[in-house]
């Protein structure tokens, strides 16, 4: 009898240790704490692009190209929480920043950070899903980053000339000397950016889950 009570109290104990394993944050970033990370991410994403933004002083003639770090909470919700999420994040931020600070260049703005955003956060967090070490997140964040950069090409020639009102022959005139290198800078030190800060960030956010 003393056996098979000693053998229960170990399985009570090692039901109620658990909980305490870190296998169970999955679960709890499928509830109500992945919603109010999200939320925060594309808050902090709008918050960046108000307070930093900035065209490229070696990029003349290229005014409308302002350099901003809102993409670097897109990342982040995207490695925590997955590709799926980071396209939800980039369509909230996208359609938040397109009628709010960034108005001027209407639905087609509005579309075109989706694409260019939405893009690398899909390649990046598809990437690291199925690679997830320090090489998946440098691969991931390195094909994401030439994903936005190779996508915003044709974009550029079919939507530019709509909301700018220049010709094509213009914008193409842009792509290697401003378009091409403006879209390759900024992923970068975005993608760079989002590497540095990930780990920390999601230390933090383990604890509270």
């Amino acid at each position: 009898m003393k056996k098979v009570k000693t053998e229960k109290a170990e399985k009570t104990v090692k039901t109620e240790k658990s909980p305490k394993t870190g296998s169970s944050a999955p679960k709890k970033r499928s509830g109500s704490m992945t919603f109010v990370y999200l939320a925060m991410f594309a808050a902090l994403s709008i918050v960046l692009v108000v307070l930093i933004h900035f065209p490229f002083p070696f990029l003349p003639g290229a005014q409308f190209l302002e350099y901003d770090p809102a993409d670097v909470p897109i990342l982040i919700g995207t490695f925590a929480f997955g590709p799926v999420a980071g396209l939800l994040l980039t369509l909230v931020v996208s359609l938040v920043q397109g009628l709010t600070v960034s108005a001027g260049s209407g639905p087609w703005g509005i579309l075109m950070h989706f694409v260019a955003t939405g893009s690398m956060a899909a390649v990046a967090g598809l990437i690291y899903k199925k690679f997830h070490s320090f090489k998946g997140a440098i691969a991931a964040l390195a094909f994401g980053a030439l994903t936005m950069t190779v996508v915003m090409i044709p974009l550029n020639l079919l939507i530019t000339p709509i909301y700018t009102g220049a010709s094509v022959q213009i914008v193409a005139g842009m792509l290697l000397p401003a378009i091409i290198p403006f879209n390759a800078i900024k992923s970068v030190i975005n993608c760079l950016i989002t590497f540095i800060v990930y780990k920390h960030i999601t230390r933090l956010m383990d604890k509270t889950f």
